[in-house]
């Protein structure tokens, strides 16, 4: 992972979660980050850590192979997508 955000080793441990869970999608599959959790994760998860997690998703994107940013929805969330490998 690499940013120059200083990231808390639980939001390090969600990040790596988020993405060991990309490779369960379908190829072309769309998805937000909150989808990679179950929802009550999700909700525990302190806003704080939701947005950071967010922040280094969406660079991780620019740089991982799996997955990549594609557009906002409506809502101003980022949506991926999983790439093919």
């Amino acid at each position: 992972m690499q940013t120059n955000q200083a990231a808390s080793p639980s939001v390090q441990g969600l990040m790596a979660q988020a993405i060991r869970e990309i490779a369960f999608l379908k190829s072309g599959e769309e998805f937000l980050v909150s989808d990679l959790f179950k929802g009550y994760e999700w909700k525990r998860i302190p806003l704080k850590d939701r947005l950071l997690l967010g922040s280094l998703f969406l660079s991780e994107s620019k740089i991982h192979i799996m997955f990549s940013a594609v557009k906002k929805n409506r809502s101003n969330l980022q949506v991926y997508r999983r790439n093919s490998i």
